[in-house]
C-alpha cells in the first residue's frame, strides 16, 4: 500500500545504527542509539501487553522506522522516535534555528514566540495543547482534537476550517496518525507551522507546505530518559528539552520572488509586442493574447502566496513589543 511521499522520505533518512533502548512512558515514547535521541508523543493510551516488548534493543533503526506506515499507535511511535534518533544523530538543521526562551509555560513557547504575528488572524491550532487556553483568551484560537472538549471541534472539522485559516499550527503526532497528508494538503494556502518534540529536523518538509519546523534540541539526554521513564509529560521542557523554531518558508519567498520578476519581464516584452504588432497591423486580436492573461492569472496569483509568505515574517510595528 502506498502510504504517500512523506513516509518515503521519513524512512529514506535513516541509517543503520543499532538500538541501544527505547523507553515507552505515559506520554513520549524515546529511542537511543549512538549518543543520539529521538522522541515521539504516544498517541494511545496504555495496553496491558505489546507482544514485541523485550526485543526492540539491538534492531536497527532502519527496522523500527518501518513501522512508521503501522497502523498500530505503540508501533507508529516507536518508529518516529527511532527515525528522529537517526535525523538527530546525522543532521545539524536544528543549529541553523532559533532557540526560544520563553517567558510563559515552556510547553507553549512556540506560540509565545509567534504571538505578534497572530493578532487579529484566524488560528487552527491541531492538537489540544496544555494551558493553551491562556492563548485562546487574546487570539481567535479553533482547536480540532480528535478526542474533543470543552469548545473544540472534532479532527474531521478540518475539512472545513483550515482553507480559512491565516495560520495552521500542526502537531507531529499527525504523522504518525497518518493525517499530516491532508491537513497539510489542506492548509497549502496558510502559513502551516509542525510544532511538537516529534518533529524531525527535515528541510524537506517544506516541499508538503510546512513554513516553519518548530521543534525540540535535547540538551541534557540522561535527564530526558529520566523523565520519559518516570512518566513524565511537560516536564521534559523544563531543562531536558528546548523549543527551537527554523524558518522553511524564506526560501520559497525568495524563490517567489524570482518568479514574480520573470514574469514581469515576460509581461512587459508582451506588452511592447503587442503594440508594435497593433501600430504594424491593426487589424483581428494580439496573436499572444492568451498567453498575456495567462501571466496575469499567474502574477496574481504568485502576488498572493508573496504577500501570504511576507506577512508571516514581518510583524506590525503597533504589534512588536
Amino acid at each position: 500500500m502506498n502510504y504517500g511521499p512523506i513516509y518515503d522520505l521519513l524512512r529514506d533518512k535513516v541509517i543503520d545504527l543499532s538500538v541501544e533502548e527505547v523507553l515507552i512512558g505515559r506520554t513520549w515514547t524515546l529511542c537511543r542509539a549512538e549518543n543520539s535521541s529521538g522522541l515521539a508523543m504516544n498517541i494511545a493510551e496504555s495496553r496491558r501487553n505489546l507482544p514485541w516488548s523485550g526485543t526492540l534493543k539491538g534492531k536497527s533503526l532502519s527496522k523500527l522506522a518501518d513501522w512508521i506506515v503501522s497502523w498500530d499507535p505503540f508501533e507508529a511511535s516507536v518508529a518516529l522516535s527511532a527515525i528522529n534518533t537517526s535525523i538527530n544523530y546525522n543532521s545539524n538543521l536544528s543549529s541553523q534555528s532559533i532557540l526560544l526562551n520563553p517567558t510563559n509555560r515552556s510547553n507553549l513557547s512556540v506560540f509565545e514566540y509567534f504571538l505578534p504575528r497572530l493578532i487579529n488572524k484566524k488560528i487552527v491550532v491541531v492538537g489540544r495543547y496544555p494551558g493553551l487556553e491562556y492563548y485562546e483568551k487574546i487570539l481567535n484560537i479553533t482547536v480540532l482534537e480528535q478526542n474533543p472538549s470543552n469548545n473544540d471541534l472534532p479532527s474531521m472539522a478540518c475539512e472545513y476550517v483550515i482553507q480559512d485559516a491565516d495560520w495552521v499550527f500542526l502537531t507531529a503526532t499527525s504523522i504518525m496518525n497518518k493525517t499530516f497528508s491532508r491537513v497539510a494538503e489542506l492548509a497549502k494556502d496558510t502559513n502551516l507551522v509542525l510544532m511538537g518534540p516529534s518533529v524531525p529536523w527535515l528541510p524537506e518538509l517544506s516541499d508538503f507546505g510546512v513554513d516553519f519546523i518548530a521543534g525540540v534540541d535535547v540538551v541534557d539526554h540522561e535527564l530526558l530518559r529520566q523523565v520519559v521513564a518516570e512518566g513524565g509529560g511537560v516536564r521534559i521542557f523544563d531543562e531536558a528539552v528546548n523549543y527551537r523554531v527554523l524558518d522553511l518558508g524564506q526560501k520559497e519567498m525568495e524563490w517567489h520572488h524570482v518568479a514574480i520578476s520573470d514574469l514581469v519581464s515576460r509581461r512587459e516584452s508582451l506588452k511592447a509586442e503587442m503594440e508594435s504588432w497593433y501600430s504594424l497591423s491593426g487589424k483581428g486580436r494580439f496573436p499572444k493574447q492568451s498567453e498575456l492573461i495567462d501571466i496575469d492569472k499567474d502574477l496574481s496569483s504568485f502576488d498572493t502566496q508573496y504577500k501570504r509568505l511576507w506577512d508571516a515574517r514581518h510583524v506590525p510595528n503597533e504589534y512588536l513589543q
